[in-house]
Parts: structure tokens; sequence; C-alpha cells
């Protein structure tokens, strides 16, 4: 059996990464989060926390905090069903979405539906292609995705495309796509690409130009703003969604390199066929709004 004491400290460093931090969350000292955690180690004979900076589960406490994360949400879930609000007043939903979406369109779309209905969201931020396993891992109540096809239980909807076009600083273009974008050019031109799970980047240049992320110059720059001011001062070359790109183009900033190298990114909303009424109020937003808004 899991103590509640010991699987909540756990669960404090897992997600803090840090013993202190852990000890604050749950207003005890960090000598006792050590003990406690310890204490569950020694009974379920595993190694769970590798005691770095900062702290990371190891393979068997990423599977205990998969497990506790679910049960934690079906918990969520059942009491706010139940009662029809958090302590607070407010109802929760966690949505796994893509970064792209979370810093373009999904907040504009989402917003009066959150402040009329008193529902706040905690979003996990994953590529596209991976999100939906957030969902099929119970962390999360829904999910945007490229994944068109709905898992067992759930119910999918597709809800618009995002139009992402090759865009670089006209100076990086003179400088590196003079006589066009090609697998030679391809091949010496710093790519910006925005973490190690960016398929769709690697994918098309390995498709398009027979070249694998080993074969060109790239850098890494995971964040959605950073990623658009990287472009912008002339750092390398990328796809940015026209949401983004659009004002760079009007202010002469950024230029389309290639316009036949654009890449239609369609997607789908994930959701457990039983939902709450607040969830199910999100989903028609996105079902009616999302599409017009990303045309």
């Amino acid at each position: 059996m899991l103590q509640s004491k010991h699987s909540e400290a756990f669960l404090a460093v897992a997600e803090t990464g840090n013993f202190e931090q852990a000890a604050q969350r749950l207003n005890i000292t960090a000598s006792a989060v050590t003990l406690r955690l310890q204490s569950l180690e020694k009974s379920l004979g595993h190694l769970l926390i590798v005691r770095e900076r900062p702290c990371k589960p190891t393979q068997v406490g990423q599977s205990l905090l998969h497990y506790l994360q679910h049960s934690k949400l079906l918990e969520q879930n059942f009491l706010q069903n139940l009662t029809g609000q958090t302590a607070s007043a407010f109802y929760q939903v966690n949505i796994a979405t893509n970064a792209d979406s979370l810093a373009t369109w999904l907040l504009p779309v989402l917003k009066s539906c959150l402040v009329e209905n008193q529902i706040v969201v905690h979003f996990q931020v994953d590529d596209q292609s991976q999100t939906h396993h957030l969902l099929e891992a119970g962390l999360v109540n829904a999910c945007v995705t490229t994944e068109a096809q709905a898992m067992k239980g759930c119910s999918a909807a597709y809800i618009g495309t995002m139009h992402y076009h090759f865009v670089a600083t006209p100076a990086f273009c003179q400088q590196w796509f003079k006589n066009g974008v090609n697998r030679e050019s391809i091949r010496l031109a710093p790519a910006l690409i925005f973490n190690p799970k960016d398929g769709m980047h690697t994918d098309y240049i390995q498709k398009n130009f027979g070249l694998n992320i080993a074969q060109y110059p790239h850098h890494f720059i995971p964040s959605s703003h950073g990623f658009v001011d990287a472009i912008a001062m002339g750092l390398g070359y990328g796809w940015l969604p026209y949401y983004q790109a659009k004002d760079f183009f009007t202010n002469g900033t950024l230029i389309e390199v290639s316009p036949a190298l654009q890449i239609d990114l369609p997607l789908y909303w994930h959701h457990w066929k039983q939902q709450s009424k607040q969830l199910d109020q999100i989903t028609q937003v996105l079902k009616t709004t999302a599409q017009s808004v990303l045309q």
C-alpha cells in the first residue's frame, strides 16, 4: 500500500525538482521530505528519485509519477463533477497542446469561455504529434494534436489547420538562398528548430531534401516567442505559423523564402467521451470557432 504522506513527498519532489521547494509545498522541513521519500523507496524496493539539480525520477519513479498524477486527476474530476466546482469556485481542466497553438490562437479562442464559466486551465506543452499520449496516459482531460484517429473511449474532432510559411530575413536570404532553396543551400544554411521533438521541420527536410538533422547546422530554440525573435534577428530560417508571421511580412522584417515550401498542419481536439459540462463548453467553442480563426 502507498502511504499518502510518502506519495505526496515523492510527487512534490518529482514535480518541483527540488527538496526545498517540495518542503515549502507540503509545509514541512526538507529533512522530513527526505525521510518520507526514503521510506517509500525502501517499501517499494526501488530508487525513485535521482538526487541531482534538478532532481529527476528514475524509470520506476516515472511510472509512479504517472500513476499518482493520473489518480490525482481522476479524484479531482470526481470531486469537481460531484460538487460542480473547486474550493476556489473555479473549475479546473487539464489540456495538452503544442507550443505554437498556445502562443497564437488557442487562448484568444478560449478566453471568453474560460472567463464566463469560471474555468482555469493547466496546460501541458508537447509536440503536436505527442500530446495525445498525455491523454492516453490519463494525465490530461483533453488535447490538441495532429492525430486524427480517436483512442478507445475518446472522441476526436477536426478544429482547423495551421499554415506554416518558410521564412527568413531578407539579408539572410541574400546570404544563404540567393541561388534558391535546394539541397546544397539547406545543407549549408543554419536552421531554427523548436526542439529535438520538432518532427514537422526535420521530417520535411528529410523527405524533400534527403538530409537528416545531423547533416545541416541548426539551433534549438524551445520557446515560441524566442523562436520568432531568433528568425527576426536573422539567426536562421524556419517555419512560422501565418498567425505569427503576418505582421513581419507587413513591415518587411521577414519574407517568405519559398511559397512552395509551406506546410499545412491539421489539428484535432481529443477528449474523453464522458466529460464535464465545463469541458463540453470548451469543446463546443473549439469546434465552432477555432477553424475560422486559423483560416
